[in-house]
Parts: C-alpha cells; sequence; structure tokens
C-alpha cells in the first residue's frame, strides 16, 4: 500500500495526466484514503506552525492554551478537509455537468481529492502555498479532463467559472459587511 500511495503522489506531482488516466477505476474508499493521509499530514504541519507563531503572543500565557489551541486548529483543519472536496465537488461537478461531463459526480470528487495533493505538501509553507494552490488548481483542471473524459477547454471553463462565481460571492458579502460597518460609524471614527 505504502508504494502505491507514494507511486500515485509522485505522479500527481510531476506526471499527472498519466496518474489521473490511471485513477478512472479507483473506487472512492482508495481515493479518499489517499486523500486522508496528506490531510492528516497537512494538518499536522499546519497546527505545529500555527502553534509556534501563536506561542509568541501573549494569549499562550493562559491557562489551557498550550492543549486547547493546537487540538481546535488540528480538529478544524481535518473537519474542512473531509468536508471540502464533497461540498466543492457538488459545486464544481455542477458545471463539468453543464459542460458536457457525464461520469458523475463521484469522478469530480476524486479529482478535487487528488488535485489537493501539492496543497497538501506545501499548505504549512507560508508564501511557497501559494504554488501549491495554483498547482492544486492546474491539477484539478487536467483532473476533471481526464476523469470525465471532456475536453482541456471544457474543463477549464469548469473549473474557472465554479471558482469565479465563489470569488464574486465572496467579495460581495465581504463588501457589504465593509459597507455596513462603515455606515455605522460617526463621522469621527472614520478613517481618513
Amino acid at each position: 500500500m505504502f508504494d502505491n500511495f507514494m507511486e500515485k503522489l509522485k505522479g500527481f506531482l510531476l506526471n499527472p495526466t498519466e496518474t489521473f488516466r490511471k485513477s478512472r477505476e479507483d473506487t472512492l474508499g482508495t481515493t479518499f484514503t489517499y486523500y486522508i493521509v496528506l490531510a492528516i499530514i497537512s494538518a499536522i504541519l499546519i497546527t505545529l506552525l500555527y502553534t509556534a507563531v501563536a506561542s509568541l503572543s501573549p494569549l499562550a500565557s493562559l491557562p489551557g492554551f498550550a492543549g486547547l489551541f493546537p487540538a481546535f486548529i488540528f480538529v478544524f483543519l481535518i473537519i474542512t478537509y473531509i468536508i471540502s472536496p464533497f461540498i466543492g465537488g457538488a459545486w464544481l461537478h455542477i458545471f463539468v455537468w453543464l459542460l458536457g461531463g457525464r461520469k458523475g459526480y463521484i469522478q469530480t470528487v476524486k479529482s478535487l481529492m487528488y488535485a489537493a495533493t501539492p496543497s497538501f505538501l506545501l499548505s504549512w509553507i507560508p508564501l511557497v502555498s501559494i504554488i501549491g494552490g495554483i498547482w492544486a488548481i492546474i491539477l484539478e483542471i487536467i483532473g476533471v479532463r481526464e476523469l470525465h473524459e471532456i475536453s482541456t477547454g471544457r474543463a477549464v471553463a469548469a473549473v474557472i467559472i465554479s471558482t469565479v462565481i465563489i470569488v464574486i460571492i465572496v467579495a460581495l458579502i465581504v463588501a457589504y459587511f465593509v459597507i455596513a460597518a462603515v455606515s455605522m460609524m460617526t463621522p469621527t471614527q472614520i478613517p481618513y
């Protein structure tokens, strides 16, 4: 099993097209096992980093901080990692389906789980994590293309449209709260 894990890991980083093709018949269970191992490693590394940084803050002297903060971060990350590909997969699958992907929701979820590989490996390193995120988006496109057997253009469109809509929704929500906060301030509280 370890050899297969390492082969997939190396494949998704260095030869993703071929690795996705070989993974078409993988079960959701097999994919999830690969994904959760990387998720746990990522959660441990991020927890250690955040705990080290937080230990420098005045909050570190609070009773229970050393035990509760790392536990909270770790549990939060694991729950987020477990839920994300299923919710994100449902959202992405709408656009994959609209653009001709007919291999099913599970293939979309698998593409997200496998595409998370570089993100999980690099997410704990500040700034370098951006490279992991970009590579994960590229892998997501390759995964959708290969697992749904659609064109690159359709896969790119599905991923970009689904992402842009989420970014717009988040931007509108943030703008709403910023405008609401500023409108509640008196003129003397508004920073110039």
